[in-house]
């Protein structure tokens, strides 16, 4: 089913693309959450009406994103964690433990932001790329330590 979104989706895109999704998706999630309408030719030209509104909003979106990238650019927090013999840790580092960190610092981020491929087992020093707009993803250095 394609429908016209009227608001951003990371998953799927910005506001007012036009993108095709699954039926029960669109009509389960999208359209009863008024997150979007189908592509029909109506909304089209409302869409189209409506252009510059949405060019506006994408650009405080990214104006946000920018801002808030400077912010997280130079963060780095320490993370302590129990080791064994051979620096090896017990359990893990996930994401979960980033957040806190970070929160604890007050750096406010979401758990969909932290673009950690798979948890952190050793120590040492790791960067890690923050979501915080579609291209723009500002590193932090987190620091595994013994505890």
């Amino acid at each position: 089913m394609k429908v016209i979104l009227k608001e951003t989706i990371n998953s799927l895109g910005i506001i007012g693309s036009e993108v095709t999704v699954a039926n029960g998706y669109a009509r389960n999630y999208l359209l009863p959450q008024n997150k979007a309408v189908p592509a029909t030719p109506q909304y089209r030209k409302m869409l189209e009406q409506e252009k510059s509104k949405f060019d506006l909003q994408i650009a405080k979106e990214k104006e946000f994103a920018e801002e808030m990238a400077e912010r997280l650019e130079g963060v780095s927090c320490k993370i302590a964690a129990k080791v064994s013999e051979k620096d090896r840790l017990y359990g893990s580092v996930s994401t979960r433990d980033i957040l806190n960190a970070l929160t604890n610092q007050g750096v406010e981020v979401e758990k969909r932001m932290v673009l950690l491929s798979e948890p952190i087992k050793q120590i040492g020093t790791y960067k890690i790329p923050i979501r915080v707009y579609k291209g723009v993803e500002p590193e932090i250095t987190v620091e595994i330590v013994p505890e």
